[in-house]
């Protein structure tokens, strides 16, 4: 499959565009990168997630979220998580109108995951797996996804991020089907707090750890 670029027409009538692409034309499992609203497809995660992926022969979807656009600035918070919810859901059925798939993987960051837990509850999206990046657990919706869950999952929290407390943590962490790994000096970013250079020691390990969760869930059942 080649690149694929596109876009639809997302909340309130903006264009919101979508890549998609994967080494080989067909494949039985989609990745859907919903990122946030800083810390786009492009920032270091997602870069190199995306060349693991790709090596594996899945498809990827990157739904790239227009947040940074100052039409944005004047929308409410709450407004802001309404299309962060609208748009993903149109770029994924947009997809799937022309390409069918057996599995599916969501890997959300921040925003991105206010529309993956909306996802998740789709009967298409059953039996699908998510990695949940800084997932925004300080929300009523995101928590009961991730804590309530029946799907297999990877959730990985930093606990210098400002959404992190130890009493909702704990609540994730019953969650059977989910493996849960709290970062040390970690911020928002996934980046360490104070050095630098500790930040490239936390990328390795955190891209590790989501290797070895998309090769024992996803690849191996393939």
């Amino acid at each position: 499959m080649k690149y694929l670029n596109s876009s639809v027409i997302g909340f309130k009538d903006m264009k919101v565009p979508y890549t998609m692409y994967g080494k080989t034309d067909n494949a039985k499992c989609l990745v859907i990168f919903l990122p946030g609203s800083n810390y786009t497809v492009n920032s270091p995660i997602f870069h190199f997630l995306g060349e693991l992926i790709f090596n594996q022969s899945l498809h990827i979807l990157e739904v790239n979220f227009p947040y940074k656009d100052e039409f944005y600035d004047d929308l409410s918070q709450e407004d802001l998580y309404k299309a962060v919810v609208m748009d993903a859901k149109l770029v994924i059925d947009k997809v799937l109108e022309s390409h069918s798939y057996e599995n599916f993987l969501f890997i959300g960051k921040s925003i991105g995951t206010i529309a993956m837990s909306s996802e998740l509850n789709r009967t298409i999206f059953k039996q699908a797996k998510g990695i949940w990046l800084t997932p925004l657990i300080n929300r009523t919706d995101v928590l009961n996804a991730i804590s309530e869950t029946p799907n297999k999952g990877l959730c990985i929290l930093g606990d210098k991020d400002k959404i992190y407390s130890e009493e909702v943590w704990r609540k994730v962490k019953k969650n059977e089907h989910i493996t849960t790994r709290l970062i040390r000096n970690a911020n928002h970013r996934l980046e360490h707090q104070e050095d630098f250079y500790k930040s490239f020691d936390l990328l390795k390990s955190i891209v590790t750890d989501i290797e070895d969760f998309l090769l024992r869930e996803v690849v191996d059942n393939e």
